[in-house]
């Protein structure tokens, strides 16, 4: 039993060799394959490195400032309320925007002056306002004209 031991260890096996075969002809073939896939013009590695030629255009964003609306708040109480906001149009509609300004500043005037006091007082009412004016200029402009409302100065005076 010490023979068939011995002549184990001094023999190394065979397919240890051929498994070491495997990983370098597998790479030749990668390698090959890259070779004649460059060569043949499917696809170049000078392109990969390229800045992209083609950007997006995107598109021009203009904000048309609505003139500050100050009113006094019904009630008694002697508060007034002060309100600027800004529309956010393109370029090809601003002119239009423009405009119709007067009447985005009546409908703006009509609404506010017929909110409740008590309203201003609650929880979530910029949103509710932001809301009904956009509706009311997409009600006087269209819907493609002004893409949104942007209030920059919402305070009591």
């Amino acid at each position: 039993m010490t023979d068939a031991t011995a002549n184990l260890a001094a023999d190394p096996p065979k397919a240890s060799a051929k498994k070491k075969l495997i990983p370098i002809l597998a790479a030749l073939l990668l390698a090959g394959g890259g070779f004649a896939s460059t060569y043949l013009g499917l696809w170049s590695p000078a392109a990969l490195l390229a800045p992209k030629e083609e950007t997006p255009v995107l598109p021009s964003v203009v904000f048309v400032t609505v003139p500050v609306i100050e009113l006094n708040i019904p009630g008694g109480s002697g508060r007034s309320l002060v309100l600027a906001a800004s529309l956010e149009t393109d370029g090809t509609h601003q002119a239009e925007v423009t405009h119709l300004m007067p009447r985005i500043l009546d409908s703006f005037t009509g609404f506010l002056s017929g909110i409740d006091p008590a309203a201003y007082d609650k929880r979530g009412v910029l949103e509710i306002i932001r809301a009904e004016l956009l509706a009311r200029t997409r009600y006087v402009l269209g819907e493609t004209a002004v893409k949104d409302l942007l209030i920059t100065e919402f305070r009591f005076k």
